[in-house]
């Protein structure tokens, strides 16, 4: 009897807690603006900490997986004799190139993440590759000579032939030489900026042009590819004819393509197209939005053209920030809310976002919650391997919607890499310089 009327009162009281748990909280019952959000992606406040465990996993896969050595490509044996040249040497394979716009890219980041986190093993990586480049220069020129037709792995640094293969490597060069890192680079820094500014093809005023896929058309991208070279350029010997070019280049592509109304950039211009189709695509936006913030961060107060230059960039963060998803990322097309959410772009965003709040050019408390929010969606994109997920690969231009919606991701696209680092290292300062809080469940920038 005692054990039934004990298992009875067992039942009851389970009956009773399971009925108070199903009590609906109400606004009588509960402080509802207290609820936890079920967030798809980390909001608030990220600690220093986690930026620079998140950097370092980065660090320490792309230093894993970009050797330095040169090796025949068909025995794969590694070449140290480099008096006579070898027809098949190339560098060692790893997961990306250790010569291209994307790892400029990262060569950068590397060096904005070794001042943000004052761990030169990020310098370091930079330091060493780009010594092991100017070292193999010469070999290599040897090769080409003797085999122009060889599969030469720095033919874009002999013979530079597109602003891809110039701009973004002799920016980060001259950064390199500029921090005091690297003192044998500017053979290769002179070859790349005279294509820059002797070789590449321009429209009649003067504006870097492709002819391709159609005559006299301007990417959006080739304003990354040459500005931030011209820029250090600019700033590493003094003379304004850098400067000049510089800020024509952006003020020119704007005039063109720059949508005023939407705060946005189109990616392609064709002469004498009309109508022209507009395709906002996001990664070619970011390396707008960068060439602005890098083209400011050197030029001097005052300079002609600095103050229309500062205008572009608050208009384009602007249009950004009406256009930015619930779960911190931006899309694809980025007025297409049906295009997917990508990486690269939102990393550029991140970082460029921070950099204006931290050099005050652009308002704190209006922007700076908006960059942390794009941090956090970017390092849930970052793997336990320190791969970057989710970027789009390299893409051309087009005129129609599909083409953008399904271009591929893989976390082989190199161009993810040096925007988390630049990204992450601008957050720390940021964080670093600002108080950030969550007040009534809300991010927020205080003095």
């Amino acid at each position: 009897m005692k054990k039934t009327l004990f298992t009875v009162g067992v039942f009851f009281l389970g009956f009773l807690f399971a009925k108070a748990q199903e009590e609906p909280k109400t606004d009588v019952n509960t402080p509802l603006h207290m609820l936890q959000p079920d967030y798809n992606t980390p909001y608030g406040k990220m600690a220093v900490d986690d930026i620079i465990k998140t950097l370092d996993r980065v660090r320490a896969y792309l230093e894993s997986s970009t050797p330095m050595k040169v090796v025949n490509a068909a025995t794969g044996k590694e070449i140290t004799n480099f008096n006579k040249p070898d027809s098949a040497a190339i560098f060692a394979p790893g997961d990306f190139r250790l010569i291209s716009y994307e790892w400029g890219v990262t060569y950068a980041g590397m060096l904005n993440a070794a001042e943000a986190t004052g761990d030169r093993r990020f310098s370091d990586y930079t330091k060493n590759r780009l010594d092991f480049l100017a070292r193999m220069l010469p070999y290599f020129q040897k090769v080409e000579a003797a085999y122009p037709r060889a599969r030469n792995p720095m033919r874009s640094v002999i013979e530079p032939r597109a602003l891809d293969d110039a701009g973004a490597m002799c920016a980060a060069m001259i950064k390199a030489e500029r921090a005091g890192l690297n003192d044998n680079l500017r053979p290769m820094i002179d070859n790349f900026i005279d294509y820059i500014s002797a070789k590449e093809f321009r429209l009649a005023d003067g504006t870097l042009a492709r002819n391709r896929p159609l005559p006299n058309t301007i990417w959006l991208d080739d304003l990354f590819m040459s500005v931030p070279a011209l820029a250090q350029m600019g700033k590493l010997t003094g003379d304004d004819k850098y400067f000049d070019d510089a800020v024509k280049q952006v003020l020119q592509f704007s005039e063109r393509m720059f949508n005023q109304e939407k705060g946005l950039y189109m990616h392609g211009w064709t002469q004498g197209m009309e109508p022209h189709p507009e395709f906002h695509w996001a990664r070619a936006n970011g390396w707008a939005l960068m060439t602005k913030v890098e083209l400011l961060d050197v030029l001097p107060a005052g300079y002609p053209g600095r103050d229309q230059t500062m205008d572009l960039l608050r208009r384009h963060i602007a249009g950004l920030a009406q256009r930015q998803s619930g779960e911190g990322f931006w899309h694809q097309l980025i007025d297409r809310p049906d295009s997917y959410l990508e990486t690269s772009a939102t990393a550029i965003y991140a970082y460029s976002i921070a950099k204006a709040v931290n050099n005050g050019w652009v308002d704190k408390q209006a922007y700076g919650p908006m960059a942390c929010l794009a941090w956090n969606a970017v390092a849930t994109k970052v793997n336990e391997k320190g791969q970057v997920e989710g970027t789009c690969v390299g893409t051309g231009m087009a005129f129609d919607p599909a083409f953008y919606y399904y271009r591929p991701v893989s976390k082989y696209a190199a161009h993810g890499y040096g925007p988390v680092l630049l990204a992450g290292a601008e957050m720390i300062k940021m964080l670093r310089n600002n108080k950030a809080e969550l007040n009534d469940s809300a991010l927020m920038f205080y003095e």
